[in-house]
C-alpha cells in the first residue's frame, strides 16, 4: 500500500491519460466536454500531488525514488500542466477533432516527466525521456494549417533524435567505466574516476539530452522555429512544464560528478556563457513574440545553469529556485499571447499596441513577467538572478557573474521593446478589445501576486529548496 501512495501522482495522471485515451477512440468533436474533463482532471492531478509531497521511498528495485527533490518538481509539472489546460478552453490552433488526442499527449507527456524527475537509474531515465520527447513530437505537430509548419515537425523530430542517440552513446560510456547504471553507485564511483576522459565525454553526452531539453546552446536549434510553428498552447507547454524536467535531471546529472572535474566545470561554464550570450543577442531583432520568447529561453538556460555548475547545495537550490520562477514568469507571458492570440495566430510584438487599454489587467501581467525576466526587482525574476549570482560568486566565477550581469543588461532591451508595444504604442490598426472572463482574471492576478510575494518574501521557499538539494548528497 505505501508503494502505491508513493506512485498515487503518476498513477493520477495514468487515469487522466485513459480517458483521453478512451475519448480519442470515439472520434466525436466536442471541444467544451474535453476542456472540462482535461481541466477536471490535472486539477485532481495536481491536488493529489501536493498531498502526496511529504512522501519519500523507492520503488521498481531501487529505481525510481520519491524524495523532496522529485516532489517539489511534480508539483511544479502538475502546477504548468493545470495552467496550460486551463488556457486551452479557446483551442483554436487545432483541429476540434484532435483535441482529445491533444489532451490525451499533454497527460502522457506530463506522465512521462514526472517519471522522469524520480528516476535514478540510467535506462529509466532513457525511457522516461524519450516517451515525453515523442508526446511532444506529435503535439508540435497537430497545428491546424500543419502544411506550413510540417519542416517544424520535422526538425524537431530529426535533432531529438540525434540528441537521444548521443545520450544513448554517453550512457553506454558511463556504464563501461562505473559498471553500473544506478546513480547511487554512480554517485560513490564517478568522482574517482571523472578525470578519465571516458567518463568526462559520457557524462557530457548522458547531460546533452537534458541540454537539448533546455535548449541550451548548441542544442538550441529547434526552439525558435518550434516555439513558432507548434499551436501557442503546445508552445506554452514546451516552454513552461518540459523545462521543469530538464532542469530536474541536470542538477542531478552534476552531482554526481563532485565538482571533481574542472574540465568538465569550464566547459560547463563556456556553455553557459554561450548560451547567454547568443539568446539575448539573437532576441533583439526578433518581431514574433514567440521567436523573442524562445531566444530568450535559450539565455535563462544559461542563467539557470549558472547555479547548476556551483556544484553546491547553495547553487542546486538557487538552481530550482530559478526554475519555479522561470515557469511562472514564462506562463504569465504566454497566457497574454493565448489570449490576445484567440484565434491561435502566431503574435507580432506590433500586434500589442495600445493593450493597456483593451486589456489592462493583461497589459499588467505581461510587463510583470518580462520585468521578471529581465531580472527586475521586485520580481521572483530578480531574486532568481541574485542567487544564482551568489552561489557561482562563492565558488569564485566572478568572470562569469559579471559575464551574466551584462546579458541581463542586453535582455532589458529587447523586453522593454515588448512593453513598450503594450503600453507606448499607438496600433496602425483598430484591433479588437481583448475578452477576459472571470477565471482568467483570477489567474492573472493570482500570477502577478505569486511573481512580487517569490520576490519581496523568497525566505520559505528558498528553505524549502535548500532542504531539496540536501537531499541530493
Amino acid at each position: 500500500m505505501n508503494d502505491f501512495l508513493l506512485f498515487l501522482p503518476e498513477f493520477s495522471f495514468i487515469i487522466a491519460a485513459l480517458v483521453f485515451f478512451v475519448f480519442s477512440l470515439k472520434k466525436t468533436s466536442a471541444p467544451a466536454l474535453f476542456h472540462g474533463w482535461a481541466l477536471t482532471l490535472a486539477g485532481i492531478g495536481l491536488v493529489v500531488t501536493v498531498a502526496a509531497s511529504h512522501q519519500e521511498g523507492m520503488l521498481f528495485f531501487d529505481c525510481y525514488r520519491v524524495d523532496l527533490f522529485s516532489q517539489i518538481f511534480k508539483i511544479l509539472l502538475a502546477l504548468g500542466t493545470v495552467w496550460v489546460v486551463f488556457s486551452s478552453n479557446e483551442l483554436k490552433g487545432i483541429d476540434p477533432r484532435q483535441h482529445a488526442e491533444f489532451y490525451f499527449l499533454v497527460f502522457v507527456c506530463t506522465l512521462a516527466m514526472m517519471m522522469l524527475v524520480s528516476a535514478v537509474e540510467l535506462l529509466t531515465i532513457y525511457v522516461s525521456i524519450e516517451l515525453s520527447s515523442y508526446s511532444l513530437y506529435l503535439l508540435v505537430s497537430m497545428r491546424r494549417n500543419a502544411d506550413q509548419y510540417v519542416e517544424t515537425g520535422i526538425k524537431y523530430f530529426m535533432i531529438g533524435v540525434t540528441a537521444s542517440a548521443l545520450m544513448v552513446f554517453g550512457i553506454s560510456l558511463l556504464f563501461g567505466v562505473t559498471h553500473t547504471t544506478y546513480m547511487a553507485k554512480l554517485s560513490e564511483t564517478l568522482p574517482n574516476v571523472i578525470r578519465q576522459p571516458a567518463a568526462v565525454i559520457g557524462l557530457l553526452l548522458t547531460l546533452s539530452g537534458f541540454f537539448f531539453k533546455l535548449a541550451l546552446f548548441p542544442f538550441h536549434i529547434w526552439a525558435p522555429d518550434v516555439y513558432q510553428g507548434a499551436a501557442n498552447q503546445v508552445t506554452a507547454y514546451i516552454a513552461t512544464a518540459s523545462k521543469m524536467a530538464a532542469a530536474a535531471m541536470i542538477i542531478r546529472f552534476t552531482g554526481l560528478s563532485s565538482a571533481a572535474s574542472p574540465d568538465l566545470v569550464k566547459l560547463l561554464i563556456g556553455l553557459s556563457i554561450l548560451s547567454m550570450s547568443f539568446g539575448n543577442l539573437v532576441a533583439i531583432i526578433q518581431k514574433d513574440i514567440k521567436r523573442l520568447l524562445a531566444y530568450s529561453s535559450i539565455a535563462h538556460a544559461g542563467y539557470i545553469l549558472i547555479g547548476i555548475l556551483s556544484m553546491t547545495g547553495r547553487g542546486y537550490a538557487s538552481a530550482i529556485y530559478y526554475a519555479t520562477a522561470y515557469l511562472i514568469m514564462n506562463y504569465a507571458c504566454f497566457m497574454v499571447i493565448m489570449k490576445i492570440a484567440g484565434d491561435g495566430h502566431n503574435l507580432q510584438i506590433k500586434e500589442l499596441a495600445g493593450l493597456h487599454k483593451r486589456s489592462p489587467l493583461l497589459a499588467l501581467t505581461l510587463m510583470l513577467g518580462l520585468f521578471g525576466l529581465a531580472g527586475i526587482p521586485p520580481t521572483a525574476g530578480f531574486t532568481g538572478k541574485f542567487l544564482v549570482f551568489a552561489a557561482a560568486l562563492e565558488k569564485g566565477y566572478l568572470f562569469l557573474v559579471i559575464i551574466g550581469m551584462i546579458n541581463a543588461t542586453i535582455s532589458l532591451y529587447y523586453y522593454l521593446v515588448v512593453i513598450k508595444a503594450a503600453y507606448l504604442l499607438k496600433p496602425v490598426r483598430e484591433y479588437a478589445a481583448v475578452p477576459v472572463d472571470t477565471w482568467t482574471r483570477y489567474l492573472s492576478i493570482a500570477l502577478i501576486v505569486l511573481m512580487i510575494y517569490l520576490g519581496i518574501f523568497p525566505d520559505q521557499f528558498v528553505s524549502l529548496t535548500e532542504a531539496a538539494a540536501r537531499t541530493l548528497f
